[in-house]
């Protein structure tokens, strides 16, 4: 019973990583840059929604809407000012930039909200399912975490191959120079990635905290280390890729921290990665992209 325990634990951290690797991928499928300033943007969410509740008293819904759209607002001012000026140079300067922008964020939220923790309160008000005579504890938590992670994935699948935003967002991937002559607008196409992606980063944040009820400026920067690991273990790019990378991670974490040690797990997580790459290098669901020289 205790290893049902830990795999519904794993696929419950596993869901807040799928979601934070869904933007990860979303932004480098289509704009193909690495956004390492994504996992700031979870920080920046779950204080949003924190401030919602604990100073303004307003329900956990509202704090939740709020997060999105302070996070979607930011997302797009980012991309504008840091990252569209930078389109067509080296991806080291990208690269460079991204971090930047993920120190800027940090050290703005530790002025904003000082760097001392502070206690989350959940979004989730529902109680905890006993299962098994109490062997087995289903929080409100991992509930929520693992539909929102499903509804998300069904819900970006469909909009990328129904609606006409998503269509041209896959004809960017594809060929962006390609997309363009035939009327596609580029620059606002990618705008709309990071404002998904960013949204999708405001959600992971509540659920995190929800699910760990501790916040300060550096709460996104492990996650979203992770969440890249996750991205690049399901294969970059593709949006079941970043789900199953993310599930996977998260069962994988939480049983090497049971069964084996909690100061290696984020080694032996690595290690997983390094294997898997070794064997499909375009990740579990990524394709391999054979470019003519």
């Amino acid at each position: 019973m205790q290893i049902l325990q830990y795999l519904i634990n794993g696929i419950s951290i596993g869901s807040v990583y799928a979601i934070i690797a869904l933007g990860y991928t979303m932004v480098y499928g289509i704009a193909k840059m690495l956004n390492f300033a994504h996992g700031d943007i979870i920080m920046v969410g779950a204080y949003i929604s924190f401030c919602v509740t604990s100073y303004l008293g307003l329900p956990a819904w509202v704090s939740v809407v709020a997060a999105v759209a302070v996070c979607t607002v930011l997302g797009i001012v980012i991309e504008g000012l840091a990252y569209k000026p930078l389109r067509g140079t080296p991806s080291l300067a990208v690269l460079i930039t991204a971090i930047g922008v993920s120190y800027f964020l940090q050290n703005a939220a530790q002025l904003i909200w000082s760097s001392s923790p502070k206690n989350f309160t959940s979004v989730v008000t529902m109680k905890p399912i006993s299962l098994a005579g109490g062997k087995i504890v289903v929080t409100g938590e991992v509930l929520l975490t693992v539909a929102a992670c499903i509804l998300v994935m069904v819900g970006l699948t469909l909009f990328t191959s129904k609606t006409r935003t998503g269509k041209a967002m896959r004809a960017v991937s594809e060929d962006r120079d390609a997309a363009q002559l035939m009327g596609i607008n580029v620059n606002q196409t990618i705008s709309t990635t990071f404002a998904i992606g960013s949204a999708l980063a405001a959600v992971a944040g509540v659920l995190l905290c929800s699910t760990v009820p501790t916040l300060q400026p550096t709460t996104g920067s492990m996650p979203g280390i992770r969440a890249f690991t996750a991205a690049v273990f399901g294969g970059i790019g593709s949006i079941p890729g970043a789900m199953l990378g993310g599930i996977l991670l998260g069962i994988i974490e939480t049983f090497s921290k049971a069964y084996l040690s909690t100061q290696f797990s984020d080694a032996i997580v690595f290690s997983v990665l390094i294997v898997i790459l070794l064997v499909k290098p375009a990740g579990l669901l990524g394709k391999q992209i054979q470019e003519k020289v």
